[in-house]
Formats: C-alpha cells, structure tokens, sequence
C-alpha cells in the first residue's frame, strides 16, 4: 500500500516529512521493537547506533512476515534511553541512512529508562499493509 510522505509548507523543513498520507487499507500496529538477538538478549550492549541498526532490522522482519517493509512505514517512534542529545541524533542518523534519507514522520524520544536490561533504544512504527 502507497505511503504519501510530506513536508509542510508553512513549518520549517526539519530534515523529515511533516505527515504520512495512507490510501484506504489496513494499517500495522508494532510494539515496542527492541535490539535482541535470537536468544532474546539485547546487543550490541552499550552501543546507541548499533541498538538502532539492530531494532531497524528487527522491525523489518517483523514487517516482512505481514508482507509489509520500511518504504510502508507511515509513523515512526524511536525511543533513546541516554542523557545527551547527541544520542538521539546519532540514532536518527542511523535511521535516515536504513530509510535511504526516505524516512517517515518520525519522532526521537529521550527516556529514562527501557524495559530490557542494558537497552539503550526500541522502535514502534505503524505501517501501511496490501490489502
């Protein structure tokens, strides 16, 4: 299903889509999407990028089992579980680059604290599936 990503016209262009335009269709709801390994712990430990690289990758297969990948992705939420803001700038990095710079209407959140030990970041995004 077509996502129509825009900019707004009158807010400053912040480097991402202002809205997500969905035809009519079902939408995908995920969960939080944490960097876990197949035995369920959290890695790399202590690393903000690649936390984000690995619930990027996480999330697309957790897309690709309902037939769905990241160009169907309408909203995005990153959640980042450290104090200075250049981790959540380096974990948007890492989010532009897994969009090809093609991201959605995103928000980058500083938390206190995640569910997991040692997690540093999880992901929850909402997608446009095929009817």
């Amino acid at each position: 299903m077509p996502v129509r990503r825009d900019r707004s016209e009158s807010l400053p262009d912040q480097g991402f889509p202002h809205t997500a335009t969905v035809t009519a269709g079902s939408l995908l709801f995920t969960a939080g999407i944490a960097a876990i390994d197949a035995d369920g712990n959290v890695a790399p430990e202590g690393d903000v990028v690649g936390q984000t690289k690995a619930c990027l990758a996480n999330l697309e297969r957790v897309l690709d089992e309902r037939g769905a990948g990241l160009p169907d992705v309408a909203k995005l939420t990153v959640h980042v579980a450290e104090r200075l803001a250049v981790d959540l700038a380096v974990a948007w990095d890492a989010v532009v680059e897994a969009f090809g710079g093609d991201v959605p209407p995103a928000s980058v959140v500083g938390v206190t604290v995640l569910p997991l030990d040692n997690q540093l970041v999880e992901i929850e995004a909402v997608a446009s599936l095929e009817e």
